[in-house]
């Protein structure tokens, strides 16, 4: 068990993680895509509602 933590450790050493900038740019792309994406389906989703609500009649 510790030697599997101590691979852990040595592999997260050798990681590149990404710098202030990168970071700040991809966290800004993730977030403009989810709105993006939650904000189309909400647009289909009320559209094939209404579509529904004038098929059925109500």
């Amino acid at each position: 068990m510790v030697n599997f933590f101590r691979n852990v450790a040595s592999e997260m050493r050798k990681v590149s993680w990404p710098k202030r900038k990168e970071l700040t740019r991809y966290t800004i792309t993730v977030i403009t895509t989810v709105i993006f994406v939650a904000v189309f389906f909400a647009v289909i989703d009320l559209g094939i509602s209404e579509l529904m609500r004038l098929i059925i009649g109500q």
